[in-house]
């Protein structure tokens, strides 16, 4: 070998060591931790996106949205367009509707698709008032056909993946809503009614003041605390089954943050359907002096809905050393949930 050629393989020697690394150079595995890598950020980015509550929206707005051209919104309007934009951002919302989800990020993820079980709760609730009270003017009327497969629809299983898909369902019942809200709004069609009487409103309060006692209560167990079976109180009680008068039902760790955002939903939607209710029933509510006590409910709700600021849900005890969400969520909704039992009085005796 000459001097020339033993010159260029030593030159070539150095500039291979100086070359950059490139895929080529690199084993499989490698490749497959690399494209690991890049996945579980994406997922990770995706989940913090998705993990982000929706703000509330204008019921003002929500109340003419959905109206034909040329409509005007009458009584009943804010109640519709409201549920219908509850809907609205239930499915369209960032991530779209999660609980039913089996792929990450969603199958990752369980404070949103919490929130989201608390406003489809709520949505039921409301669902169920407007087709079997706000739409008829007593006992013995029809059911209006669209009310009632609308609710139908929301009840549909919403862990369900395989079709029909709850968010298929669910929009259909949005459509159904559009419509009646559409046909009450018609003022040549007698048949879409929506009567903002007392007694309907009470209706739907029942089942929201049932629906906050048993939030309350689990958020309550957060602690662990000894409390009273009041329903065991007495022994004529006639019940098909004995209990103990006192138990200790602690909620498990790992549900914790699943019943706060569970409340955290529903009160989210109660807070929206309150506001319209307001606007649909004011003048029933002032006929029997109770603005003031709709405008405390609202008030409370609101404080539910403050901005939570730590990464996780603490779940210190009581008076501990450090917060209990649980317990701070539980407060307020205790507080609506008993000026909701005074609304009720206000509007049976007002």
């Amino acid at each position: 070998m000459t001097v020339a050629s033993r010159s260029k393989i030593g030159a070539k020697k150095v500039v291979d060591a100086y070359k950059p690394s490139t895929w080529r150079n690199k084993g499989w595995g490698w490749r497959i931790f690399m494209l690991l890598f890049t996945l579980g950020i994406i997922i990770g980015l995706l989940m913090f996106w998705w993990s982000s509550e929706p703000k509330q929206f204008d019921v003002q707005e929500a109340r003419t949205a959905y109206l034909a051209e040329g409509q005007e919104p009458v009584v009943g309007s804010a109640v519709t367009g409201t549920t219908i934009a509850i809907i609205d951002t239930l499915l369209d919302k960032p991530g779209g509707f999660t609980m039913n989800d089996k792929l990450p990020p969603g199958l990752l993820m369980d404070n949103i698709p919490s929130w989201e079980w608390g406003v489809l709760k709520q949505l039921r609730e409301v669902t169920f008032a407007m087709r079997n009270d706000f739409s008829r003017s007593q006992s013995q009327s029809a059911q209006m056909k669209a009310l009632e497969t609308a609710e139908s629809n929301l009840r549909n299983d919403a862990s369900k993946w395989i079709l029909p898909s709850p968010e298929s369902k669910y929009s259909e019942a949005r459509d159904l809503l559009k419509q009646y809200g559409q046909g009450i709004a018609d003022l040549k069609n007698s048949q879409a009614q929506f009567y903002a009487r007392a007694d309907n409103l009470v209706s739907y309060l029942d089942l929201a003041n049932k629906t906050m006692g048993d939030l309350t209560q689990r958020l309550g167990a957060s602690v662990g605390d000894v409390v009273m079976d009041i329903d065991q109180q007495s022994d004529d009680t006639d019940a098909s089954t004995k209990a103990p008068v006192a138990q200790n039902a602690r909620t498990p760790w790992m549900q914790l943050d699943n019943i706060f955002y569970e409340a955290r939903g529903y009160s989210w939607a109660l807070l929206l359907e309150l506001k319209a209710i307001r606007i649909d029933f004011a003048k029933t509510l002032k006929s029997k002096n109770a603005l003031a006590s709709l405008d405390q409910i609202i008030a409370e709700l609101e404080k539910a809905q403050k901005p939570v600021w730590s990464p996780i849900i603490l779940n210190g005890r009581g008076f501990g050393f450090t917060a209990n969400h649980s317990l701070v969520m539980a407060s307020y909704l205790s507080r609506a949930n008993a000026a909701i039992t005074d609304l009720k009085q206000l509007l049976r005796n007002g």
